[in-house]
């Protein structure tokens, strides 16, 4: 089996990093969250100089057996007709990685199709989609197993090619119910708490996917400790990849940059699994989906926007970028009070009082 060791980040560059960004010229604090950014990056990293290299953006597509019990306004061709709009350009992820410079790669986690094989799609299928969660587990422990090493060995490549920047997307017509469910069982929460519209459900969609998963929860009855029974149970092949790709990342010292409900979900496994995979984490966002909130709060995550997005694919995590990059440049460029030769606030309040 599978296991990853995650080693909390080490503190010994943290006061030189936390002095060398109290001494760039503007005054303590003053720019905010991009200050823990950068200390923490450079942490990640253990360095006062740290660099961003080859970002990278993984997502991964499955198809899932619950969908077809109507928790979804969109039919399940749906997620194989969105794989192939990533593979012609065509998807919002598409136009914001190539915007704000990230390698794309798209996964076939278990797509219910068999695409012609395409230069830019990697082939991890594990089977034709899940099975159907309100009757069975979703997966066998076999193939949850196999889910989380492709995902590994996905970013291991991705890794030994100079990337030390992560992030995950996800396509997956189903997907936020088992995100919800596994939100539920982790965190000991009524399912309804966990359930939001997905794709667009109105009101009475809404109601039919709560008490759908609400019968699916009670059907397995599970307590949440045997963490990878739970994901076998009402994963997704798209995020248990996922959370084996979070997990490989962490352990190798890599920047994880996650995305919205989905990827928070895969984050909360992996987390259960490892609790220190937290500390190489930057939240790129909070969506719009129902319960997300709750989930950033549960992991003590603050994310670094809130622009009401809900479309999943990793777009939040691209358009976060930036800032991640703001950073990073911030530390490594702006100039020091010393080098700049501007006076510093106690300096001045010394020669005030002479």
């Amino acid at each position: 089996m599978i296991s990853f060791q995650i080693p909390p980040l080490p503190n010994s560059l943290k006061s030189a990093l936390q002095q060398k960004v109290n001494q760039k010229t503007k005054p303590l604090g003053a720019l905010g969250t991009l200050e823990a950014i950068a200390i923490q990056i450079g942490l990640i990293q253990n360095t006062l100089e740290p660099k961003l290299s080859k970002p990278t953006m993984l997502v991964f597509a499955a198809d899932h057996g619950i969908a077809n019990s109507g928790v979804s306004p969109y039919p399940q061709a749906v997620t194989a007709q969105m794989v192939l709009n990533f593979l012609s350009g065509g998807a919002a992820i598409n136009i914001f990685a190539k915007q704000n410079g990230f390698n794309l790669r798209v996964v076939d986690a278990g797509v219910n199709y068999a695409f012609d094989a395409h230069p830019d799609l990697i082939d991890a299928k594990i089977a034709m989609g899940t099975a159907n969660y309100l009757t069975h587990c979703a997966m066998s422990a076999k193939q949850c197993e196999q889910a989380l090493t492709r995902g590994a060995s996905l970013v291991q490549k991705e890794i030994e090619s100079g990337c030390n920047v992560m992030a995950f997307g996800e396509m997956g017509i189903g997907n936020t119910s088992s995100a919800s469910c596994l939100m539920s069982v982790l965190c000991n929460l009524p399912i309804a708490e966990c359930v939001g519209r997905g794709t667009g459900l109105d009101d009475a969609g809404l109601a039919k996917k709560t008490e759908i998963l609400e019968k699916a929860i009670n059907f397995h009855a599970l307590n949440g400790k045997d963490v990878m029974q739970v994901i076998a149970t009402f994963g997704g092949f798209e995020i248990v990849m996922m959370v084996g790709a979070m997990l490989a990342a962490a352990e190798q010292k890599t920047i994880l940059i996650i995305d919205g409900f989905i990827a928070s979900a895969a984050l909360l496994v992996a987390y259960k699994m490892q609790p220190n995979i937290l500390d190489y984490c930057i939240f790129a966002h909070c969506s719009d989906e129902h319960a997300h909130r709750q989930m950033l709060e549960y992991l003590g995550a603050k994310p670094l926007l809130d622009l009401r997005l809900r479309l999943g694919e990793g777009t939040g995590a691209v358009l976060a970028y930036p800032l991640v990059q703001a950073s990073v440049n911030f530390l490594n460029e702006m100039a020091s009070f010393e080098s700049a030769g501007v006076s510093e606030k106690n300096a001045v309040l010394e020669k005030t009082n002479v």
